[in-house]
């Protein structure tokens, strides 16, 4: 239907050549709208590109009738018409900016006739990214509200329509659907966020301790910015005979690839422990893993492997490129376990080996796995980093004051944020074993 105005001076544009200029209609009881709207801001950000109103009526006659509009560099807002929605699909290209809708055209191939806001359902599907004026008559109230429900930005009433309400309705309408765009992408961001966070904690390992004597305490803290899983990986497991088995690793890199593939190495790790392998072959078979699953044949993995006699007093070691356990006993200075037989680190070598080192540990010890994460800190301002053997000190003075399990780790782990000036930038996994006398 026409849309009429006081004393409007209409001026179609047409992408595609101007179309006749409509005669002016005189609307009811209304003074002559001026000439020059108030500005409306670019929604696109680009000064030299002009705005563009979609309008979307059936007037027979094809020239739509609309107050003269301006932009807010004095260029006047380009405006398309279309009799039907067929026509407004066609039309309806990226540039446009806002759709000026009547709600009393039908709503083609829709089954749904009685529905009045069945045509404005359709050209939101049609153009979900595009702000919608809904326009009806002034007695409709209720639909018009309806309207901005169901998903229009607003609604304008055909005998109140003036050039000064027109444009300020096409600036709030797109202010507003960019206002929800950036609303609706956030809330998807956030979903997303709590769905990985979500995924993380289940891709966590959940120790299997059930019968062993043993205490278990493990710290983790990705590198990667508002993540909860990075390319460190551990986990612990005691087999039917007794033997409790732990493992710690880290995958080179901190992207969500390297976090993935340290999951891999985990889930492989136990499986094939609770299968009875362990030592040369279990990593041998690792590397194997690795080397289907790594997106790069740069990619390498380090891991430290640890198997806990059932009597709890000996351990076999295996090294691959990874930093030795720590081991503390009462009335002993802590200390790091042998590391002379340090395998290459998984991926580097085809048919390495990795030879199996047996440690005496005692009646009464906490054994702490960690990634190198730990000990690369920089300690104060200067260039001096942690290593082994600063953690080792910072180690064994908290023992000797008497820290064990999670309150070591804690302390632990704090001190070296502490000594670093910050969070550390690599992944960090701790995990403590301690036996009781």
């Amino acid at each position: 239907m026409p849309v009429p105005v006081p004393r409007q001076r209409a001026i179609p544009a047409v992408e595609s050549g101007q179309a006749p200029a409509a005669s002016t209609v005189r609307g009811p009881s209304k003074q002559e709208a001026p000439r020059t709207a108030e500005p409306v801001d670019n929604p696109s950000g680009t000064a030299a590109n002009n705005l563009t109103l979609l309008v979307i009526e059936d007037d027979p006659g094809g020239s739509p009738i609309v107050p003269e509009l301006l932009d807010s560099s004095g260029k006047p807002i380009r405006i398309r018409t279309a009799r039907n929605l067929t026509e407004a699909e066609r039309l309806l290209t990226d540039d446009v900016h806002c759709i000026l809708l009547d709600l009393a055209l039908p709503a083609p191939g829709r089954a749904d006739a009685e529905d009045e806001l069945a045509v404005l359902k359709h050209v939101l599907e049609l153009a979900p990214r595009h702000a919608v004026l809904a326009l009806t008559a002034s007695g409709d109230t209720e639909r018009a509200a309806e309207a901005v429900r169901v998903g229009a930005q607003d609604y304008l009433f055909r005998d109140e329509l003036d050039g000064r309400l027109l444009s300020r309705a096409i600036r709030y309408a797109v202010e507003r659907k960019r206002s929800d765009t950036a609303e609706r992408r956030l809330a998807e961001g956030r979903m997303r966020a709590q769905e990985n966070r979500r995924l993380e904690r289940g891709l966590l390992p959940t120790p299997l301790l059930e019968g062993s004597s043993l205490r278990f305490a493990a710290r983790y803290r990705p590198g990667r910015s508002r993540a909860l899983l990075g390319g460190d990986f551990y986990d612990v497991v005691r087999t039917p005979d007794g033997t409790v088995h732990a493992m710690i690793g880290d995958v080179c890199g901190h992207g969500p690839d390297e976090a993935a593939l340290g999951v891999e190495l985990r889930i492989a790790w136990r499986a094939l422990t609770l299968a009875g392998l362990c030592g040369d072959e279990l990593l041998g078979t690792l590397q194997q893993v690795l080397e289907h699953e790594r997106a790069d044949e740069e990619i390498f993995a380090t891991l430290c492997t640890v198997d806990i006699a059932p009597d709890g007093r000996r351990a076999g070691l295996c090294l691959a490129g990874h930093p030795a356990p720590l081991v503390a006993r009462p009335g002993r200075p802590a200390r790091l376990l042998p590391y002379d037989n340090n395998g290459p680190a998984l991926g580097l070598l085809p048919g390495a080996r990795w030879p199996r080192t047996q440690v005496e540990l005692g009646r009464e010890w906490s054994l702490m796995l960690y990634t190198d994460g730990l000990i690369e800190g920089r300690v104060g301002e200067g260039r001096e980093r942690l290593g082994q053997d600063g953690m080792v000190e910072l180690v064994r003075r908290q023992f000797g004051e008497g820290l064990r399990g999670e309150a070591l780790l804690t302390a632990a782990v704090n001190e070296v944020r502490q000594l670093n000036g910050g969070e550390l930038t690599d992944d960090v996994a701790v995990l403590l074993l301690d036996r009781a006398g």
